[in-house]
């Protein structure tokens, strides 16, 4: 890289880790980006803000941040020139080193199955990385890694966009249901993004995949890695799988049981134990560690988190529900009566799924964000609605109406770009505002 000139296309957290590792690399950087930067700058690059000019075009390479969409006309033309464009992921994965590296995506669960993969390995001998989408940029640590660290990065679709040889050794796709539509435009480009995460596999190497998923089944038939099958529903001849409450693990000259002892609550999050114990146990991780894991780990923030238990009322933080599908694994989270607070910046996918599950389970809708009338509309009727606009509005209004028994849930099917940085701004506002409640 030393002396070559890259472009950013983004200044979001990935995109100014790059600059980071581009500027110790010695490369040339042009961090671009069309609105405001915030934070410190990496000393010594050269910076354009308020839109993305033809200066990119002379660029050696392309680094494309997260969610830049692929119709920008700059990146046409940079197409058209030939330029390489990978993203952040890419650029780190060659400077990484590893004894494991273990990739995780899919529509839901990637936070906590990460976090839990992470703490597997951290019960071995060698350093463990947890990075990627879950906050820290593989560029922040990957020139402190050696041969013998374990890896694990959670990976979006956005960032599988732009990989050419990054390469796991332990690869894994959770679920695959609608989300970022409005970037991708069809399910087949959404699914096909992700299965980019095994794209580089061999035989030598392991994927591990939903046996309940429809999409997983398909993408299957591309893998050339060794398939690593994980089932809630149904017995595996081969794979991991839930048998009442036992774990059961027939893979690879293993045969194991034992019961499953996990604080997590919710059906999903029993498949995203068993996705975490297959990844464990392809990177060589004991049994005996593994177990120790699951009856300690307490889940991630923004997730299911709760809060507080006000007058009887449970308050529960699940702002990492960006999409529509999120919110349904909360909904059938909890049997009920519910009060939920629901809206932001919309992807384009359908509310009516949420329906049944609404009917059954909400006693009350408050609405928040921009996004709020269409949520209206596709879901007149199923529970009594009210529109708040802001969640100082909603947490209040929660709060007057929740009775003994109730759980009260920040699950919002849609994104929070509308009226916060990201997901996590909007979870800790709400969990600052139910700790105010008198």
């Amino acid at each position: 890289m030393k002396g070559l000139k890259v472009g950013i296309i983004g200044a979001g957290r990935s995109g100014m880790a790059a600059a980071r590792f581009l500027r110790r690399l010695g490369a040339r950087v042009l961090l671009s980006e069309r609105g405001r930067i915030h934070g410190p700058l990496p000393k010594g690059i050269d910076v354009e803000t308020g839109k993305h000019s033809s200066r990119l075009l002379d660029s050696d390479l392309i680094i494309r941040s997260p969610g830049i969409p692929g119709h920008l006309p700059i990146l046409k033309k940079i197409t058209r020139r030939g330029i390489p464009v990978w993203s952040e992921l890419e650029l780190a994965s060659r400077y990484a080193r590893f004894k494991e590296l273990i990739a995780i995506t899919g529509t839901n669960g990637k936070t906590t199955a990460t976090t839990l993969v992470g703490e597997f390995f951290k019960t071995t001998k060698n350093p463990t990385f947890v990075v990627g989408n879950i906050g820290t940029p593989l560029s922040d640590v990957a020139l402190r890694t050696t041969a013998k660290s374990n890896v694990v990065v959670e990976v979006s679709s956005y960032q599988l966009e732009n990989i050419r040889t990054f390469h796991p050794t332990v690869s894994c796709i959770l679920n695959i249901t609608p989300d970022h539509l409005e970037h991708h435009g069809t399910m087949k480009a959404y699914a096909s993004a992700k299965a980019r995460i095994f794209e580089n596999q061999t035989p030598e190497d392991v994927c591990v995949l939903n046996a309940d998923d429809a999409s997983c089944r398909r993408l299957a038939t591309h893998c050339r890695a060794k398939l690593f099958w994980f089932s809630r529903r149904q017995k595996l001849k081969s794979g991991i799988y839930l048998d009442g409450n036992d774990v059961v693990i027939r893979w690879n000259k293993i045969n194991s049981r034992w019961p499953l002892r996990s604080n997590l609550p919710g059906p999903h999050n029993v498949e995203n134990i068993l996705a975490s114990v297959a990844m464990a146990v392809a990177g060589g991780v004991t049994f005996k560690g593994i177990r120790r894991v699951l009856s300690t780990f307490k889940g991630v923030e923004h997730r299911l988190e709760w809060v507080r238990t006000l007058r009887g009322a449970r308050y529960i933080n699940d702002s990492k529900a960006t999409n529509v599908d999120s919110t349904r694994v909360a909904l059938a989270s909890f049997p009920g009566p519910l009060i939920i607070i629901m809206g932001g910046e919309g992807k384009g996918s359908p509310y009516a799924p949420l329906r049944s599950l609404i009917k059954s389970r909400v006693k009350r809708i408050l609405l928040i964000g921009e996004d709020a009338p269409q949520i209206e509309k596709e879901l007149r009727g199923a529970a009594p609605m009210e529109r708040l606009g802001t969640l100082t509005k909603a947490v209040l209004r929660a709060s007057q109406v929740a009775e003994r028994d109730d759980v009260v849930l920040l699950s919002p099917a849609c994104a929070s770009f509308d009226q916060y940085r990201n997901y996590e701004e909007r979870g800790r506002e709400f969990k600052a505002l139910v700790r105010k409640l008198a």
